[in-house]
């Protein structure tokens, strides 16, 4: 078992979110669209499949968007997240290569190409292998009673955020790792590329296990304050202002030898011009790109994420507002199809978490 420091499911470092012109029904333009490896299985399963910042992924299957997002939060489902990019990082100067890209005090994060190039260049010892995997997250709070019955690996003992490798229904070199993006308990599981189906389909025999898409696994992240790369967070964006201060290490903030650095320690010291906030209302759901504005009708942030929550029934948004604006009660408006209804700020997660922490 290792420790995972891979922020990819914690932070939402994730593909942009369902907007309408990267999610969009298939057309004649499908065949420039990558496939997962289980492309095919998703059709035999009832996917409707769409086109998602260039692949064909199922934003959902027969099930209502609200019931698989209901299950998931009372018993499990399976979603297909192998469009993500897995990599391997190996060579004696791998840490140097992480910590010239990330703010925390960590070893392995997905990299940039280019940059291991570039250390490359100056002589360091540090690679990169992509790996051929597919990448299958059950998530809810039954998932790891669902998944013990095919492991000889007792997941009492992998909490959140740590990682083994395990046979999971005889297919080997599975990494099997306690995290998601869901806010329930949960593993996501690298599987060999030629072991995804076999693996999908052995799950889906366990009556739990149901399968979800994009549009459950959006609301899902939504509800748990998860960030949504591209939409709530991007290479503009500081962990202070996007409420992420956690991240920063303890020994990198006092060495400020990570990227942005002298931007970012002032901003822990001192107030920030914006801060990433959770809104809620009713009436009309809160959208990406929806202007928020103070009580006296002044323009002061957007919204970033938005939908109802099909666990509060009510609508939930995250967006930007001056630090002045951020305090959890706040009354502000937003604008929601060219009409003005009351918003409030609130605290995140919507929906508490449920990471089995051992404690």
């Amino acid at each position: 078992m290792q420790r995972v420091v891979s922020v990819v499911a914690h932070l939402g470092f994730r593909l942009q979110a369902l907007p309408p012109a990267l999610c969009r029904p298939l057309s004649c333009a499908q065949d420039v669209l990558r496939r997962t490896p289980l492309y095919d299985f998703h059709l035999a399963h009832g996917g409707k499949m769409v086109a998602f910042a260039g692949w064909s992924l199922p934003v959902q299957y027969r099930d209502s968007h609200t019931d698989s997002h209901l299950h998931t939060r009372q018993h499990c489902s399976l979603f297909d997240v192998s469009h993500m990019l897995q990599t391997k990082i190996f060579g004696s100067d791998r840490v140097k290569l992480m910590e010239s890209l990330v703010v925390g005090d960590i070893a392995e994060l997905r990299p940039n190409q280019d940059k291991v190039r570039e250390l490359q260049n100056q002589g360091r010892d540090v690679g990169l292998e992509v790996l051929d995997n597919a990448l299958l997250a059950l998530q809810g709070p039954t998932a790891a009673q669902v998944l013990q019955a095919s492991v000889a690996d007792d997941l009492k003992k992998l909490p959140f955020m740590t990682s083994a490798v395990m046979e999971v229904f005889g297919v080997s070199g599975c990494r099997v790792t306690r995290c998601g993006y869901t806010g329930e308990d949960g593993v996501e599981i690298s599987v060999p590329a030629a072991g995804a189906v076999h693996l999908a389909t052995a799950l889906l025999k366990n009556p739990e296990v149901r399968l979800a898409g994009l549009a459950a696994r959006d609301s899902l992240r939504l509800e748990a304050g998860l960030c949504l790369y591209g939409n709530d967070i991007d290479e503009h964006t500081t962990p202070v202002e996007g409420s992420l201060s956690w991240t920063l290490g303890k020994r990198r903030r006092a060495a400020m030898d990570f990227p942005g650095a002298k931007v970012i320690v002032p901003q822990l010291k001192g107030k920030v011009q914006r801060r990433r906030v959770g809104l809620m209302c009713e009436g009309a759901p809160m959208r990406a790109h929806s202007p928020i504005l103070n009580m006296e009708g002044t323009k002061i942030g957007t919204v970033t994420s938005g939908c109802p929550s099909p666990s509060l029934k009510k609508n939930v948004a995250m967006g930007y507002v001056p630090c002045e604006y951020s305090r959890p009660g706040t009354m502000l408006l937003v604008e929601v199809r060219r009409k003005q209804q009351i918003a409030v700020v609130s605290k995140m997660p919507f929906v508490p978490t449920n990471y089995y922490t051992l404690k």
